[in-house]
């Protein structure tokens, strides 16, 4: 029997190494973005931002008075349904393909499954930020349309220094649905748990706040609905409000997704 010795430099060893080397992230997060797009519930929930963002431009132009066309108020028409649809893309970025059973083949092809949770974290940032700067867009444009139909002057109501808060506050919401997704890994279970932290946990804090005079204070520093809302009202400004929107981060998204992927590690994929 003889024996082949395969030098360091020739092309099969070359060949060897490069067959060993990590997917590269830029294309992890390439493939990421595709998934978003090729589910017909990920496709229809973003083509649904921006037909939604038209819709309540259009609602304000045509049923506000006169003097409610500013930017502000068409801005805030449209952060409405984008506060509610955002999350859920989130939520289903992570969820969809487990409930679908495909993350089998994800985990077998890239077995290190925090870069995988990576790639989906950077690709929904990605789309958040691409669905803000689009919605800016047709806000602003249905601002300058509504102003010149109703023969207002044009009101730029929003200072380009809240611009980044605002966009922060939909980043931070997209940043809760995506823990509640690697936490919960079902998408029902994910989009009921971010109603809930959303609408019903408030309200349980307000009412907490009303009857416990000593929570008035805690309710900032754990509360994340209340530092989103500062963010979109550009209110965030001194450096205790921003060592608040560190605490209600760290409570609702650091701890639990760090949480959540420990257990994604260790569960079993089908």
């Amino acid at each position: 029997m003889s024996t082949t010795i395969v030098s360091a430099t020739s092309p099969d060893a070359v060949s060897v190494r490069r067959g060993d080397r990590p997917i590269p992230t830029a294309r992890l997060v390439r493939v990421e973005l595709r998934k978003m797009f090729d589910t017909r519930s990920g496709f229809w929930m973003l083509v649904s931002i921006g037909v939604l963002s038209v819709v309540a431009t259009g609602a304000v132009v045509i049923f506000a008075p006169d003097s409610a066309i500013t930017y502000e108020n068409v801005a805030s028409a449209i952060g409405l349904p984008m506060s509610v649809i955002l999350p859920v893309i989130a939520i289903l970025a992570v969820t969809g393909e487990l409930s679908q059973r495909a993350g089998l083949t994800t985990f077998t092809l890239v077995p290190s499954r925090e870069r995988v949770i990576g790639a989906k974290a950077i690709a929904t940032a990605l789309v958040g930020l691409g669905s803000m700067v689009m919605a800016l867009a047709v806000g602003a444009v249905g601002n300058l349309v509504g102003s010149a139909l109703a023969g207002v002057d044009t009101v730029w109501d929003v200072p380009l220094s809240a611009v980044p808060q605002i966009v922060l506050g939909n980043l931070v919401g997209m940043a809760i649905g995506f823990t509640l997704g690697v936490v919960l890994r079902s998408s029902a279970a994910a989009i009921v748990g971010y109603f809930v932290v959303s609408f019903v946990l408030p309200g349980v804090f307000e009412l907490l706040a009303l009857v416990r005079e000593w929570f008035v204070d805690l309710q900032p520093w754990i509360d994340w609905n209340y530092t989103q809302v500062e963010l979109f009202d550009g209110a965030t400004n001194t450096g205790q409000e921003w060592a608040m929107l560190g605490s209600t981060t760290m409570i609702w998204i650091v701890v639990p997704l760090v949480v959540g992927l420990l257990f994604l590690r260790r569960c079993e994929v089908k």
